[in-house]
């Protein structure tokens, strides 16, 4: 496997960001972006939305071309996965998912595949984590982690998944072989979310 190559490009408040030691770091959370680009991605992470002067954003982000970015190192805690920050360092691929109408009752269904070499690189970089992160054991999915659920946009009386990142093209078992890490078991689905990917 080839060197990875990681270009730091901080958000504005990474000082802002609570410090940690890098073996607090036991978890990988892989979330996809569902948004157009990564310039657009960019932009949300800039968003301040805490009184701290922080946002929400991933510690790196995966282009679909295999670029791969760091915009919070991961001795920071980024906001990226509600209740497992701390602990959990979170990973962004560029991925339409469900962009623009995220809540929308009929569009809760992903369909950009996640190309060969953004895949590759996901793999390069856990790699790389690991060596990084030595106490580094557990991975999941956003959907894994956030399983809650919230009114439609289009029919508050319906409910939707609130994520469903990184979504059922992922391919775990291609990201799971030989990277030395253990697939945090998705709840079992309630009656109503057969099929959450």
């Amino acid at each position: 496997m080839n060197a990875l190559t990681i270009h730091d490009q901080p958000l504005p408040y990474v000082a802002k960001l609570p410090e940690r030691p890098a073996d607090a770091v036991t978890l990988a959370v892989i979330h996809c972006t569902e948004l157009p680009d990564l310039a657009t991605a960019r932009e949300y992470g800039e968003k301040v939305l805490y009184d701290s002067g922080a946002g929400n954003s991933g510690h790196y982000y995966v282009d679909r071309d295999g670029t791969v970015y760091r915009y919070v190192p991961g001795t920071r805690v980024a906001h990226h996965v509600r209740g497992w920050n701390p602990s959990s360092i979170g990973i962004e691929l560029v991925n339409r998912g469900r962009y623009p109408d995220w809540f929308g009752s009929g569009n809760q269904t992903m369909t950009e595949p996640y190309p060969a070499a953004q895949i590759a690189a996901l793999r390069a970089l856990l790699a790389q984590l690991r060596l990084d992160f030595p106490r580094l054991c557990e991975i999941a999915g956003h959907e894994d982690l956030d399983t809650a659920r919230v009114a439609a946009s289009d029919d508050p009386a319906l409910t939707v998944p609130r994520k469903l990142d990184p979504g059922p093209l992922f391919p775990w078992n291609e990201v799971l072989v030989g990277c030395g890490l253990v697939r945090i078991a998705p709840p079992p689905a309630t009656q109503g979310e057969a099929g959450r990917g």
